[in-house]
């Protein structure tokens, strides 16, 4: 059989065994194998290779699009220069997901705009490529999510993310303040996943200011008792990254005119 028929009926197949991605790389692996004089091993083992990490990627994007992430960013996107009184090394010791083993628990606290959904997206989609489960959201709408699960009975609660997932992130903690009937349900979020799961929260006020946004000294105390217990706190208090985004902008257009 000649070869083209043979590559034709590699083709076939491929199809049939849904490998389109394998398709698409057989030709460059096999001139790349025959440059190089590769074994027929070597030319089999980096055709998985490249198909293997392929449907990691895909699974990686799926996951990350399920999870609900406002975005998709990396640490190497961070710039730390523009927040020089961070303790980098600090943060990067988080990505080596220590504190998921141990269940702890990290917050990031600052002003609005420097950089905490970035760092706490990072370290969820850090999570997902080592096959984490993630899931994350904003105060506002966990606070939601709980309610109607309380009107609901608490009914299924167990297949609800906020519970199962290895890491959940809870964003803009602060933003808005909350009565004391879902200062309650908080805590019981709180106490739902101390010390079985990790939990990342970002806020805009510091812990004193805590009291005064949940309305209820008494059931701050014990959710900060929780949280801080076995936790990591990241302090940012440098510059507004859209802010300096803005006066770039402005800085162009003075140069322009």
């Amino acid at each position: 059989m000649s070869e083209r028929l043979v590559m034709e009926r590699v083709m076939e197949n491929l199809i049939r065994l849904r490998l389109p991605g394998v398709r698409q790389t057989l030709s460059d692996v096999l001139d790349a194998a025959q440059s190089s004089s590769w074994s027929h091993l070597t030319f089999l083992d980096r055709l998985l290779q490249e198909e293997t990490q392929r449907k990691e990627q895909r699974r990686i994007e799926a996951a990350l699009h399920s999870f609900g992430l406002p975005f998709v960013k990396t640490i190497d996107d961070f710039d730390f220069s523009f927040q020089p009184g961070l303790d980098r090394r600090m943060v990067m010791n988080l990505f080596d997901l220590t504190f998921m083993e141990r269940n702890m628990n990290v917050l990031f606290l600052g002003p609005p705009g420097v950089g905490k959904t970035h760092l706490s997206t990072s370290l969820a989609v850090k999570a997902c490529q080592c096959g984490k489960t993630i899931h994350f959201t904003t105060m506002a709408d966990l606070i939601h999510r709980l309610g109607t699960d309380r009107s609901a009975g608490w009914s299924n609660v167990n297949r609800r993310p906020y519970q199962w997932a290895n890491l959940v992130i809870v964003d803009e903690v602060g933003y808005t303040p909350i009565d004391r009937e879902e200062c309650n349900l908080f805590y019981r979020f709180v106490a739902m996943r101390y010390e079985r799961a990790s939990t990342i929260i970002t806020s805009n006020k510091a812990f004193d200011e805590w009291a005064e946004l949940f309305n209820d000294t008494i059931i701050v105390t014990a959710i900060l008792d929780r949280l801080l217990h076995h936790s990591v706190i990241v302090n940012i208090k440098g510059d507004s990254f859209r802010l300096r985004g803005l006066k770039e902008k402005e800085e162009g257009k003075n140069m322009e005119t």
